[in-house]
């Protein structure tokens, strides 16, 4: 199974059971304050997402790792282009 499948799998379930909770099809009668707290809850869920995006990015950022060997590797491809153009007739 593909990450995006697990996470529609995940959402879908998620959904259907704060419709099933939020609309109450079965006549569960949840309490008011149960109702109260159930209403906003996918904005909620919404927003720590963001905050979990956020903070992985932020993460992943700070962690992220030079590579000297494609550097190096990049520089002489540059520089070999740059020989080839000038021989060419191009100016640098």
């Amino acid at each position: 199974m593909t990450k995006l499948a697990e996470w529609l799998l995940g959402l879908s379930l998620l959904g259907a059971t704060w419709v099933g909770l939020a609309f109450d099809p079965f006549g569960l009668r949840l309490p008011e304050l149960g109702r109260e707290l159930l209403w906003p809850l996918p904005a909620y869920l919404l927003v720590a997402f963001g905050c979990y995006s956020l903070a992985t990015v932020g993460y992943r950022l700070a962690t992220f790792n030079d590579c000297e060997a494609a550097a190096e590797e990049l520089r002489s491809q540059i520089q070999e282009a740059r020989k080839d153009l000038a021989s060419k007739g191009f100016r640098f």
